[in-house]
């Protein structure tokens, strides 16, 4: 035993770098006495905006209810019925559970060796109206999905949001701030970002419960919004963002050409790097839970995203049809996520690697 050990993140790294800055703006926004809804929160949906190339950005309390704002927009003024979503099998439960708690009804495609969705051949029976694609592991998302018609097209886009330079597509995309994302905050956070001035007006009423206050209107709402405090650490963290993101870019790229010579497929490679924002580097691999184990031992450690598709867990068993189902089971069963974040040392860089190439 070298004496190394790995996180799967690096939070305490970062804060640790950034502490004195964090906590002047923490100060500064304590000493202003103005929590919510204040200048740091414009700053920051403003820079956001700019980032996505997008008109608006809304911020919210966290990004599975950025999806879930986009979700009852559309339910309430898409009139659609029945209201059918397809969302993909390999993704974190979130998405699933945005759309029910804004009434759809969830349909579950299969995925690719990637884990990217696969558009099936629906039967004529089952109306899909809107396409959820998720950029799993940080994949940038592809213009196949607009090939439906008569479907809504919504970014769930927690993980990829940074790929391919920011450039969003749809009518509407989820963000999430999650700590363990890599634009991260510390406690929690999302957002929606959208060019659509009515879903705009939607999302900011909604964070607010303004609608209670208005006895002409139907919406409802809650209060889900980021504090002053959050807005103004998350403007600290826009100095590093882009830093960090090459930092990640060097590592994906080191790991990716140690690996191609060991016989171990990455799901990140030569045909998705360039597109990739390296949010989860992610190999496929034999006996996956051996090599898990293994790792734990020597001080790194990994997880699993994700064990169990979205149709084995209990509420969603009835959503997917079994003929429809079997490459995502593949990648479930083999796919390990290892620590990938830009406060990795060079020697932690190399120790990680090589110890995933020795244990094979």
């Amino acid at each position: 035993m070298n004496g190394l050990k790995i996180p799967f993140t690096g939070l305490q790294r970062q804060y640790n770098n950034l502490r004195t800055e964090i906590l002047d703006a923490t100060d500064t926004v304590l000493r202003s006495g103005n929590l919510m809804s204040g200048e740091y929160t414009d700053q920051f949906e403003s820079w956001l905006a700019k980032k996505n190339h997008s008109l608006h950005a809304i911020t919210c309390h966290s990004g599975t209810q950025a999806l879930e704002i986009i979700a009852s927009f559309w339910k309430q003024y898409g009139l659609y019925d029945p209201a059918i979503v397809l969302i993909p099998a390999l993704t974190y439960v979130a998405t699933a559970n945005a759309w029910r708690r804004a009434g759809w009804t969830i349909a579950i495609a299969d995925t690719d060796s990637y884990g990217l969705m696969s558009l099936p051949k629906m039967s004529k029976d089952i109306k899909i109206r809107a396409i959820c694609p998720v950029g799993l592991y940080g994949h940038a998302l592809s213009n196949k999905y607009y090939d439906w018609e008569n479907t809504i097209f919504v970014e769930d886009a927690a993980q990829h949001w940074l790929s391919r330079d920011c450039e969003r597509m749809g009518l509407a995309s989820a963000i999430s701030f999650d700590p363990t994302k890599n634009f991260n905050n510390y406690s929690n956070g999302g957002a929606v970002v959208t060019n659509d001035e009515i879903l705009n007006a939607f999302a900011r009423n909604w964070i607010r419960n303004r609608s209670c206050h208005d006895s002409s209107s139907a919406q409802t709402g809650t209060n889900s919004r980021m504090s002053e405090v959050d807005c103004a650490q998350m403007m600290v963290k826009t100095r590093y963002i882009d830093a960090w993101q090459t930092r990640r870019g060097e590592i994906a790229r080191h790991w990716m050409e140690q690996l191609s010579h060991s016989g171990i497929r990455s799901l990140i490679d030569a045909t998705n790097y360039q597109d990739h924002c390296y949010h989860k580097f992610v190999i496929d691999v034999d006996h996956r839970d051996q090599l898990h184990q293994a790792l734990a031992d020597l001080g790194i450690e990994t997880k699993i995203h994700y064990q169990d598709p979205i149709q084995d867990l209990n509420p969603y068993q009835e959503c997917a049809a079994p003929d429809m189902l079997g490459s995502c089971y593949a990648l479930s069963r083999r796919c390990l996520s290892l620590p990938i974040y830009p406060e990795l040392t060079d020697l932690e860089v190399e120790y990680v690697i090589d110890s995933v190439i020795s244990c094979v």
